[in-house]
């Protein structure tokens, strides 16, 4: 049986990473004034949006993710031919629609999908699963990484879904947004009062910068530091010392929501690289997704990691 994984765009993993584990991807469109924007992970074209400076708070902007009927035209040309189970994780549903979009995509594809199979000389059935990840960008990708382990490994279906059910709630995903108040506002424009105004102009006001944990469907901040950088470098510190703690995945996903090349003016990065290589774990570092970007601003940086049961301690 060949298995596939699929995710959805917020997921933050590099382009490389994704083609070589053939990973599809259901993209994910965000719309900025009049202008329309489709993040495909190709990181050229990502650091070259976030150079435009598009998403700044004067700029009208929305997510457009696949609809059910998207979802289901992309999965009958492209997946059901070529596949014969495949799982579908997707971003914290208390933050995106794309689960239930999937969700409901799914049963109209395991009812038609025949014809369409029979008629590519596919045989045999085709198998759906789709899994809510309860959790954002990089912790996506770092349950996705873990997933295409499994993958190649040649686990069988219900092995898969075992494993990754009880990975995901062993994912630890954080955010260090620059601006508060850029995130108090475009989750505002959603209905969402998770920051509130004052929260957002006290930090705002004496530059605090909090860290922010998604886990298990909810976001709250951990942490916090006085100005960007010191809660930047904690994140990485707090990285390192579960790197040499040990991990659950030999990965530890980092993304900033600018050019990836600004990360190594984090000495505390370039020490996680060293670290991380010195017990076999790879840093899949990449541009963060146009949802991701959209919603906690430019600049931002993003880390995951898979560890034991804890609280913040960096």
């Amino acid at each position: 049986m060949s298995t596939v994984l699929v995710i959805d765009a917020a997921c933050d993993l590099p382009r490389q990473f994704i083609d070589e584990r053939d990973i599809q991807v259901l993209p994910i469109s965000i719309r900025i004034d009049e202008q329309t924007f489709t993040d495909d992970k190709d990181a050229r074209t990502l650091t070259d949006f976030y150079a435009q400076g598009l998403l700044g708070r004067d700029h009208d902007a929305e997510s457009l993710p696949f609809s059910a009927e998207q979802i289901e035209a992309l999965f009958l040309d492209r997946i059901v031919t070529q596949y014969d189970f495949a799982l579908v994780q997707t971003v914290s549903r208390k933050r995106s629609p794309i689960f239930d979009n999937a969700t409901k995509a799914s049963h109209s594809i395991l009812r038609s999908y025949r014809e369409v199979r029979a008629k590519a000389g596919r045989e045999g059935g085709f198998g759906l699963r789709v899994m809510n990840t309860g959790s954002l960008f990089c912790g996506q990708g770092l349950l996705a990484a873990f997933t295409s382990d499994m993958i190649r490994m040649g686990k069988s279906k219900n092995e898969i879904l075992k494993l990754t059910e009880s990975m995901r709630h062993k994912v630890y995903s954080y955010l260090v947004p620059p601006d508060v108040y850029y995130i108090r506002e475009r989750a505002r424009k959603k209905g969402d009062d998770s920051v509130g105004m004052i929260s957002a102009l006290v930090a705002k006001s004496f530059d605090i910068v909090p860290i922010l944990c998604g886990r298990d469907d909810e976001t709250f901040p951990v942490a916090k530091g006085r100005g960007f950088k010191t809660s930047v470098d904690r994140l990485f510190q707090y990285a390192i010392k579960h790197i040499r703690a040990g991990l659950f995945t030999p990965y530890v996903v980092v993304s900033i929501a600018g050019d990836p090349n600004d990360l190594l003016a984090y000495e505390s990065f370039q020490e996680l690289e060293r670290v991380a290589g010195e017990h076999d774990v790879r840093v899949l570092s990449c541009v963060m997704g146009l949802t991701g970007g959209l919603n906690v601003g430019p600049g931002c940086v993003g880390l995951a990691l898979a560890a034991e049961e804890h609280e913040f301690d960096g």
